[in-house]
């Protein structure tokens, strides 16, 4: 990968560890943070994945397959644009509009470490035969650490108080539940 993307994805990983120092190889320009929206087609087959692993286990939406893929697609879209806007709006809040930009390009980076570290724990240690109850586990731990490197890019990228940061993560956590109420609304029929 070249460019802005592995520049972009370098920086996730470096974010991922806890190093502030990963926001120095992100494109934290307008055309930048535009440009990082690709990550979301990185994103793309993992989600689809793991939504794919959920019906194997809970059975498929009542209103049937494509209409499930279908609201999971729509549900996909809209919670990625939804908190780029709720963040923006959050960040003129904080007085922090001019740092918005690197804010949603490491976001939308680090997006990819998460969803590469949700599906290796939703398929690595089921294929392996671990039990489901240390299934649950890493997935809550996973969750955890998710919530956690949110809270840090935001912390980081748009240097705001640990409390402020965790407002944005606030702002992610409820569209989540309200996409998720709307996409079991639609897949039920």
């Amino acid at each position: 990968m070249q460019g802005r993307l592995g520049a972009g994805l370098r920086g996730a990983v470096f974010l991922a560890r806890g190093n502030p120092a990963g926001l120095g190889l992100i494109d934290g320009s307008p055309e930048g943070a535009l440009a990082s929206f690709r990550a979301a087609w990185l994103c793309l087959p993992a989600f689809i994945l793991l939504r794919m692993l959920g019906w194997s286990e809970s059975g498929a939406p009542e209103a049937g397959t494509a209409t499930g893929v279908a609201a999971e697609l729509l549900g996909f879209v809209i919670g990625w644009a939804g908190f780029a806007l709720g963040s923006l709006t959050a960040a003129e809040a904080v007085q922090r509009r001019n740092r918005w930009p690197l804010f949603i390009a490491a976001w939308n980076y680090s997006n990819v470490v998460q969803y590469a570290l949700l599906l290796l724990v939703g398929v690595v240690p089921s294929l392996l035969g671990a039990p489901g109850a240390m299934v649950q586990g890493l997935s809550l731990i996973v969750l955890g650490y998710v919530l956690w490197l949110e809270w840090f890019v935001a912390r980081a990228a748009l240097g705001v108080p640990g409390l402020q940061a965790a407002g944005i993560v606030m702002i992610d956590v409820a569209l989540s539940l309200f996409v998720a109420g709307l996409v079991a609304k639609l897949s039920a029929g």
